[in-house]
């Protein structure tokens, strides 16, 4: 089983532990995304509240799960991906205001024993989700 190795206190997180992953890879230029800025909340009564941001490095992944199989819960979460801002830090040439400013997905974690893993497929004009592994 493949591991991502964290030092410190951390410990090894495995893929298919329990918890949650995101990447986001840039479809237009056919490689990940580096430096994505991504807002990650968990909806509390009736608004999402912000547990923490988080940027992506450059295979396209936030460095360590958002959340661990001690942090898993059932329950409604939010990912913004700034996809605006990327493509605007890459130079991109986009027109004012940029069709898409941020990519909201909004899931459900039904199973705090699984593994959740959400990755973006995007460009400057489309973008596309599903459950990843």
């Amino acid at each position: 089983m493949l591991a991502l190795a964290v030092f410190g206190s951390r410990r090894a997180f495995a893929a298919g532990a329990p918890g949650l992953t995101t990447h986001m890879l840039d479809t237009a230029s056919g490689k990940p995304a580096e430096g994505v800025r991504i807002d990650f909340s968990v909806l509390d009564a009736d608004s999402y509240r912000l547990i923490r941001t988080v940027h992506t490095n450059a295979d396209g992944r936030n460095a360590e799960p958002l959340l661990t199989p001690e942090t898993m819960k059932v329950g409604r979460y939010e990912l913004v991906f700034y996809i605006g801002e990327y493509y605007t830090k890459l130079g991109t040439m986009l027109p004012d205001p940029p069709f898409l400013e941020k990519a909201v997905i909004q899931f459900g974690i039904a199973d705090a024993t699984s593994h959740y893993h959400v990755p973006l497929l995007a460009t400057p004009w489309s973008y596309t989700t599903y459950r990843g592994s």
